[in-house]
């Protein structure tokens, strides 16, 4: 039997599955997720949506979200940016968006080991990742879109781990990448050593986090770079500022820096900003994207208001991955708990062939679990 997740004295079973079911109440007919109800899709949000609902124990609506995700790609392999009701409203592709398919249906497997499902979505998940290596800079990183000079740090961190992911499934339906390991590591070593040639958008929580939750810089290196800018984005008793120069915790930040203190083992600290980051709970299970707070340093007209007025499927979703993630050290937590952890993942790539003019080395940068 499949285990149902919980962390003890912060969420039972009964209330994870009510923040899956908040999740599975905005889902649209067709399979997509939105935000929220009435609101946009994007295939990234709408992935890690699927996989709050697997660890929410719905596995039919899971399953509808991918099969619907399989449906928008378009032949060259990309998503477009922004769909609102089966609308396409936003076309260009994203680099991070397109790549995000594979951690979902690693995810999956690790939960379901439903081979079947991973042979029906291989497809899709392969011509993803090959339209976003293709757009590998010089440096390493990834540009954002095709019709983009830049690349975004968080959105190369989170490719990281597509790419780990990638990998997996490849070796697991024996159809070998090597270009994406080569890419991955090349990657890799872009976000360890060329931080400063990446978009600055270091206003952002996700630019200071990323890093370390997608899986490129851990260890001591990972510990010192979340030591580093700390104070400037979580408020004690509240979570994590999206942005520094706001009075304005969110739930979605908060769960991911709880993931990337769990990739550091640092399972006590990481429990505490969760169990600090649940004021944002509703009666339903479902989660408020956010608080704005009364502080004199940022003075604002509105504080200690919950904004904007709804609860997102993408927070909730973090929620319940960052619940599973807690349940294996404190509680009890699905098969697909280390998902950000890279469970089942090898090495992390060699960083080989660097064309950013650093000297090439053949040594890896960790180990997974």
């Amino acid at each position: 039997m499949r285990k149902q997740s919980y962390v003890e004295g912060v969420l039972d079973p009964s209330e994870l599955r009510a923040t899956a079911l908040s999740i599975a109440r905005q889902q649209e007919p067709s399979g997509a997720i939105p935000w929220v109800a009435g609101q946009h899709t994007d295939i990234w949000n709408h992935v890690e949506a699927a996989m709050g609902l697997l660890v929410g124990g719905l596995v039919e609506q899971a399953e509808a979200a991918y099969r619907w995700a399989a449906s928008m790609q378009r032949p060259d392999g990309s998503w477009p940016m922004r769909i609102e009701q089966g609308v396409v409203t936003e076309p260009r592709g994203e680099s991070n968006m397109s790549a995000y398919l594979a951690v979902g249906l690693w995810h999956h497997w690790l939960i379901r080991r439903d081979r079947a499902f991973v042979d029906r979505l291989w497809p899709h998940v392969r011509a993803g990742l090959d339209w976003v290596v293709a757009l590998q800079q010089r440096f390493g990183g990834i540009a954002w879109t095709p019709d983009d000079d830049f690349a975004l740090l968080a959105g190369g961190s989170s490719i990281y781990q597509s790419l780990r992911a990638g990998v997996a499934l490849a070796d697991l339906v024996d159809d070998p990448q090597p270009e994406w390991e080569l890419v991955g590591g090349r990657l890799g070593h872009a976000l360890r050593t060329h931080r400063d040639l990446f978009a600055d958008k270091s206003t952002f929580a996700m630019d200071w986090y990323y890093p370390v939750l997608g899986g490129a810089v851990t260890g001591e290196d990972g510990a010192e770079l979340l030591a580093g800018r700390w104070d400037d984005f979580v408020v004690p008793g509240l979570g994590v500022r999206c942005v520094d120069t706001n009075p304005w915790v969110t739930g979605a930040e908060t769960c991911e820096l709880v993931l990337a203190l769990d990739n550091l083992g640092d399972h006590r600290r990481a429990l505490g900003v969760f169990e600090q980051m649940q004021h944002l709970r509703a009666p339903d299970g479902g989660y408020w994207t956010g608080w704005v707070y009364a502080d004199p340093a940022h003075p604002n007209d509105n504080p200690d208001v919950v904004w904007p007025a709804e609860h997102s499927t993408f927070t909730a979703a973090a929620v319940l991955l960052a619940a599973d993630a807690l349940g294996a050290h404190y509680g009890a937590a699905t098969t697909g708990s280390g998902i950000m952890r890279g469970r089942g993942l090898g090495a992390v790539f060699a960083e080989l062939a660097l064309e950013c003019g650093c000297a090439q080395t053949s040594s890896r940068a960790g180990v997974a679990e």
